[in-house]
């Protein structure tokens, strides 16, 4: 395996050379105050860089984008666009805004706000950080009123996530597609995009937080784990995300960041058609899963083994976990075929898959495995195409809210709903949870969900992730945090 990795490596660096020279390398910007910032992202756009779907965090990572709050490592609600705000009653709340600018030279002003939080809730699929949420968003002065259909006590968070970030008006076509390249809000202003090879971004100089410190950034999507790896190795790029766990050794050990995230890999089935419909089958799937088995052979150390939705790096969730009941007994497969996919963006996951592969046919399944890049992945997994989908998904890159990724994951009108679960109990339970506002309250109600979740066998948790990101000893100020939203900031340079 590792030598197969190696041979990879060799055969792409001449590719990837040629792709970050093209760019300038390590050339001074035309300011003369330092070098562009060359980055390897993992994920290419899947969806032409939307701020409503997974392209949102490619934009907040590489600083476009900016929305009414932030998320802190906490996991608390902090300004950016807004520097404060107050509830007024059960479901309204008033955002005032600092002075701050657009990068296409606009104001970002309470009636631009209302509008860009007007798009995202129009939006066709809803982002996920408004699942089952409906918003009115209207200016009021130097605020925004912000209105939900229903009591929402977690609204300054839910307005951190990536999805709704505000963009300049010009952003926002009639076709209800929304061009980010300069029009966002961040340090760093898209300027160019080439299909899903690689992105240019230019220094936004108004920014609010202050000029940033890098000039640019020549971001590249490389799918290959092993590739982006080797691109840091050979000094071709200053910062690769998602380095494979098993080129991590490979590296400079200077040169290797590692982050506990709130990012866990399960396996989803599906409970809407194929066999797994079967409540008894997939309790047998889940007795056949040996999660320690995925840790050390795949992760090799550089996870914790699944024990819900939740992993250690949400660090009260442990102390208030519940207990899954009135799960269903397995029942023998009797060799019934089953068919498993998962992405090669994250290379862990294919080898992943089969140890999967290899547990579920000792107890008793036929598997055929499938892998592709994510992009080519994820419609035909939401649409129920395969029996089983092996992924990676971070709780709370949606809402830094326990339940938002609940409502949008597991409930009958969730918008990512890859187990395509509809469940009365977990329903109610997500429901519940959703309505009360004290915080720790909060999280016991999320923890009940969780196991009404757990108790259905629809998801199966095998690995709590730490994140490893590549990032050369020239550089500092790399962003890294459990919800994976930041990685470029304006004090990233080098």
């Amino acid at each position: 395996m590792r030598r197969r990795h190696a041979l990879g490596s060799l055969l792409l660096a001449p590719l990837l050379t040629a792709c970050f020279a093209s760019q300038g390398g390590d050339s001074d910007s035309a300011t003369g105050d330092g070098p562009r910032l060359r980055v390897a992202l993992a994920f290419p756009p899947a969806e032409n860089l939307s701020p409503y779907g997974d392209d949102a965090t490619l934009l907040s990572r590489l600083g476009v984008s900016e929305g009414l709050t932030a998320l802190d490592a906490n996991g608390t609600a902090t300004p950016a666009l807004a520097e404060s705000w107050r509830r007024e009653n059960d479901r309204t709340w008033l955002f005032t805004l600092r002075e701050a600018t657009f990068q296409d030279g606009s104001e970002v002003t309470p009636a631009a706000v209302a509008a860009a939080l007007t798009h995202a809730g129009e939006a066709k699929p809803a982002p996920a950080a408004l699942s089952g949420v409906t918003l009115t968003a209207q200016a009021a002065g130097d605020a925004v009123r912000i209105t939900t259909r229903t009591a929402d006590p977690v609204l300054p968070l839910r307005l951190s996530s990536p999805s709704l970030a505000v963009f300049a008006a010009k952003a926002y076509g009639e076709d209800g597609r929304v061009d980010p390249v300069g029009t966002g809000a961040g340090p760093f202003e898209l300027t160019e995009v080439t299909g899903s090879a690689s992105a240019a971004l230019d220094r936004f100089d108004d920014y609010w937080g202050g000029r940033a410190q890098a000039p640019g950034i020549d971001a590249r999507f490389v799918a290959d784990g092993t590739a982006r790896a080797n691109a840091l190795r050979t000094g071709q790029v200053d910062i690769a995300e998602a380095v494979p766990v098993a080129q991590a050794a490979a590296l400079d050990e200077a040169t290797v960041e590692e982050t506990a995230t709130t990012r866990t890999t399960s396996l989803h089935l599906n409970t809407r058609s194929g066999p797994f419909r079967d409540p008894k089958l997939r309790a047998a799937a889940r007795a056949a899963v040996d999660s320690s088995a995925v840790v050390k052979g795949v992760f090799e150390g550089h996870a914790d083994p699944g024990t819900g939705l939740y992993g250690p790096a949400v660090t009260w969730a442990e102390g208030k976990r519940v207990r899954s009941a009135g799960r269903a007994a397995a029942a023998d497969p009797h060799g019934t075929a089953v068919t498993l996919a998962t992405y090669d963006n994250r290379p862990e996951l294919p080898e992943t898959a089969q140890v999967l592969q290899q547990q579920l046919q000792k107890a008793g399944f036929r598997v055929t495995l499938v892998v592709r890049e994510y992009a080519r992945l994820e419609s035909d997994v939401l649409a129920g195409k395969f029996d089983g989908f092996v992924g990676a998904r971070n709780s709370l890159v949606d809402t830094g809210d326990p339940v938002g990724v609940l409502a949008s994951d597991y409930t009958c009108d969730g918008e990512y709903n890859l187990s395509r679960l509809c469940d009365r109990n977990v329903d109610r339970a997500v429901a519940e949870a959703d309505a009360v506002a004290d915080t720790g309250a909060r999280q016991d109600a999320a923890m009940r969900a969780e196991a009404a979740v757990l108790g259905t066998d629809a998801v199966v948790p095998l690995a709590h992730q730490r994140i490893i990101t590549g990032v050369a000893t020239g550089v500092r100020g790399v962003l890294l945090d459990p919800y994976e939203r930041t990685l470029v900031g304006p004090g990233t340079r080098r």
